[in-house]
Formats: structure tokens, C-alpha cells, sequence
């Protein structure tokens, strides 16, 4: 009998619900058919972050984000073009996956309690482990976080960066000013206007909006970390078959790189004899029809947009104008915490 993806959705598929706090919410199975019936996967992306999620003159996607929902969508249709990216505001992407005006969110969103049990949504795993820090003009001789006590820092409106920023002054006595934009854009346009005396966010974003600049090279980083931002995907709760999908994917991306598997080798590991790659790469046993999709499902995410190594470096890593080296993002056999529980 042919491969019927419908026929493998199951679960109670009556629709979506409101729940008592009124956000949308997906009963079980249901994500996964309306996304098959509508033809593509929509995808909350950043405003234009290099490296994460930003797009070209003709209006391409590129970034760790943008390739992970490209590769969800490979895993659901076996075409990593069927995807829709919807550019959104810190403050808007929260009420668009609530909505179910998209049907992940992969937009360098921090994984916090709050919004893991308040607000209806379930983050499948972590894409980047970053941290905040600041962002200083060199000839300010600005060395430390503490330097910046009495100045005026620029940051994004709606992020957990502004409460991180309180939490570090607050505790520590020291006064400070700061300046919040909606969009990430405006407030580097700010910083490089010589409005605020410092920008601030992820570690990565400070790098990626370093390149905006007019003068990026007169600008730097500092090496202060003020806060733990585990980055990754975030879906609606009470679906829990399409949560499986998202979070399996990005398990798949890593447990590839583990085993060796990447775009370029793909085909000569669908011949492996290591159980683990036969499991991987639906070789061996049921593992993707449990979520409803083919036996093949990782070998299409990984061919689309490598294992998650591939991803790293291809968006962000060293050979990028963005030059970020693994540290962290490294798997856990390589002195990281990169770290995937296995297919089987």
C-alpha cells in the first residue's frame, strides 16, 4: 500500500479550541492536517537578524532559523520549500502563534517558565545557547557592564532583554537610562546615531547587528554575560503529536551530527550498518510513522539543511562575516552541551 501521510495523523482532530485563557490551541493531530491540507508550513520569523532569520533583496530566508523550519517543512513534505516565513516584532510574535496565524515560532526566542507555562506555548529544544551582553563604541573606554552605570542603553521593546538589563543594575545599585524600540532595527539606528551609549541583546544578535553599522569595526562586544538565553522553537500546547514533529527534527539535526551523517554523505549513510544511523535515517524500526510522517522523515530534514553542525556553521559560525566560534553551541562530545536524546 502507498505512503498515505493523513492516515498516520490519528488523535482527536476536531478542530482548534479556545482555551479558558483564549488563546488558540490545537487538538491533537490537528496541526499537522491543517498544515498538509493548506500546502506549506508558516514559519514566525524574526525582522531580519543575520544569521538567525533575515532575508535578501529578492526576498530569500536564510539563518539557523530559517533553516530549521525548512527542514520541518522537508521532514512533513519532502520539499523544504514549502514554507511561508511571516516576519515579526518581539511583540508581535507571541499573539501570532497564539492565534494560529503561524504554526511554529523560530525566532530567536528565549525558552523562560513564564512563557513556557503562561502563555500556552511548549518550546521542543534549543537551537542556540546564548547569553546577553553589550554592545560599546571602542574609543569609549567602556570594558565592563559596570562601566555603563549612569549611561543610556538601547534595546528591543518586549524581550526578556529589558528585564535581565533591570535585573543586573538593580541589583548591583547602579542607575542607568534606557531607550526601547519595537523593532531591532530602530534601535540599532539609534545606538549608531550616538543616542544611547550602548546597544544591548543576545550575544548573537549583538554580533549580527554589529554588521549594520556604519562603521562595524569601531564597535565591539564585550565579554560580560549577564543572563542565560537558551534560543529554540516554541509551538502551541495541546498538540502534542506536532510538538513530537518540531522537537524530533531538531533531534534528528543533532543526533546526525553525532553519527557523522551530513548533506554530503547522506546517501552512502543510508547504507550504514551502525543501528543507531538505520534508526536515524528510518532504516530501521517505525519511528516516524508514530508522529505521522514517512520512514524517511530525517533523511529529508537532513538533506535539506545538513545536520545541525552544517547549520551552525553555515549561518553563523566562524567562516561567517559573523565569525561566531561553537563554544556552547558544540555537542557535547566536543566540550558543549549540544545534546539530543536518541532514535529508538
Amino acid at each position: 500500500m502507498p505512503y498515505d501521510p493523513l492516515s498516520l495523523i490519528g488523535g482527536d482532530t476536531r478542530g482548534v479550541v479556545a482555551s479558558g485563557d483564549g488563546e488558540a490551541r490545537a487538538s491533537a493531530g490537528e496541526t499537522l492536517r491543517r498544515v498538509r491540507n493548506r500546502g506549506f508550513l508558516q514559519c514566525g520569523v524574526s525582522q531580519g537578524l543575520p544569521g538567525f532569520s533575515s532575508p535578501d533583496e529578492r526576498g530569500n530566508w536564510s539563518g539557523i532559523d530559517a533553516d530549521f523550519c525548512r527542514a520541518l517543512a522537508a521532514a512533513i513534505f519532502h520539499d523544504p520549500s514549502k514554507v511561508r516565513f511571516r516576519p515579526l516584532s518581539a511583540k508581535d510574535r507571541f499573539t501570532a502563534l497564539q492565534s494560529g496565524e503561524i504554526d511554529i515560532l523560530s525566532r530567536n526566542t528565549t525558552w523562560t517558565m513564564s512563557r513556557d507555562t503562561q502563555l500556552g506555548f511548549d518550546f521542543v529544544g534549543v537551537t542556540y545557547y546564548d547569553g546577553q551582553s553589550f554592545m560599546v563604541r571602542k574609543n569609549a573606554g567602556i570594558e565592563t557592564a559596570k562601566d555603563l552605570a549612569g549611561g543610556t542603553i538601547c534595546t528591543e521593546t518586549g524581550t526578556t532583554t529589558e528585564l535581565n538589563l533591570a535585573d543586573y543594575f538593580r541589583s548591583r545599585g547602579l542607575s542607568y537610562k534606557v531607550l526601547s524600540f519595537e523593532k531591532n532595527d530602530e534601535a540599532i539606528v539609534a545606538y549608531d546615531r550616538g543616542r544611547c551609549d550602548a546597544y544591548t541583546t543576545d550575544a548573537s544578535g549583538l554580533y549580527a547587528q554589529r554588521l549594520k553599522l556604519t562603521d562595524p569595526d569601531a564597535n565591539k562586544v564585550l565579554d560580560d554575560i549577564i543572563s542565560k538565553e537558551p534560543l529554540g522553537p516554541a509551538v502551541r500546547q495541546g498538540d502534542p503529536q506536532w510538538e513530537d514533529i518540531a522537537r524530533w527534527t531538531l533531534n534528528a539535526l543533532l543526533n546526525a551530527e553525532e553519527l557523522g551523517v551530513t548533506s554530503g554523505n547522506l546517501d552512502e549513510m543510508l547504507e550504514s550498518d551502525n543501528p543507531r544511523v538505520k534508526r536515524l535515517l528510518g532504516r530501521e524500526g517505525a519511528y516516524g510513522e508514530a508522529v505521522g510522517l514517512s520512514p524517511d522523515w530525517a533523511v529529508h530534514a537532513i538533506r535539506a539543511v545538513g545536520n545541525y553542525g552544517e547549520m551552525f556553521e553555515r549561518n553563523v559560525g566562524t567562516e561567517t562575516p559573523l565569525g561566531i566560534k561553537r563554544g556552547l553551541n558544540a555537542l557535547w562530545t566536543e566540550g558543549g552541551v549540544q545534546y539530543a536524546p536518541p532514535v529508538r
